[in-house]
């Protein structure tokens, strides 16, 4: 009995390093036209057809210092919880005004305290605000694949770890609009894809 668990064991890591073996990168840049730089660009492959992903069980986080969201930008698999914590010393609310989030409103409360939200709708791009500091915004995107990246100000991205195959790229942007377009990620190496977005 001892050496068949041990048997099984061993093919379950086997398999899990071939897996990964065969795991390449998507990388790229992000040209970002109109505004100040080229960051907090999402990309990401859009559905895998047949393919669903358990949701992580680490809670994603927004925290809420010096009256600005950070990020500002979350890509999230759909089915993620999200914390909110406020690290100010002064009183924060979350709320978001979409459908595709239930409208939630956490209500408000003071430093150190954490709220969740579970975000249960896939391509829902959820603005998140606070009613006692109009000026701060965020956005939470809900994705159905767990291959994504969000793009730093010189543009650059990765996305980690995804299985050889094909796939369509998609970007989003808060205020600018890009195409999606077809990739391949091989058995051996990685994909390269840019992306130009305009108002």
């Amino acid at each position: 009995m001892k050496k068949s668990i041990c048997s099984i064991v061993f093919a379950v890591l086997i398999a899990g390093y071939a897996d990964n073996a065969f795991a390449g990168n998507i990388t790229g840049k992000v040209k970002a036209h109109g505004v100040k730089n080229s960051a907090d660009a999402v990309i990401y492959i859009d559905k895998i057809p047949s393919k669903t992903f358990a949701p992580p069980k680490e809670h994603a986080r927004f925290d809420q210092k010096g009256l600005v969201f950070h990020p500002h930008i979350l890509p999230i698999l759909v089915g993620t919880t999200v914390d909110f914590l406020n690290s100010d010393d002064v009183l924060h609310n979350v709320y978001s005004p979409d459908q595709c989030a239930e409208k939630f409103n956490l209500g408000t409360w003071p430093k150190g305290q954490i709220k969740t939200y579970t975000f249960k709708k896939a391509g829902c791009q959820s603005v998140i605000l606070c009613n006692v500091h109009p000026e701060m915004e965020a956005y939470a995107v809900v994705l159905e694949t767990p291959y994504f990246a969000t793009s730093d100000k010189d543009g650059a991205y990765e996305i980690k770890d995804v299985p050889p195959g094909k796939y369509t790229l998609t970007i989003w942007h808060e205020k600018l609009k890009g195409q999606s377009v077809a990739i391949e990620v091989p058995e051996k190496g990685g994909a390269t894809m840019d992306f130009d977005i305009h108002k």
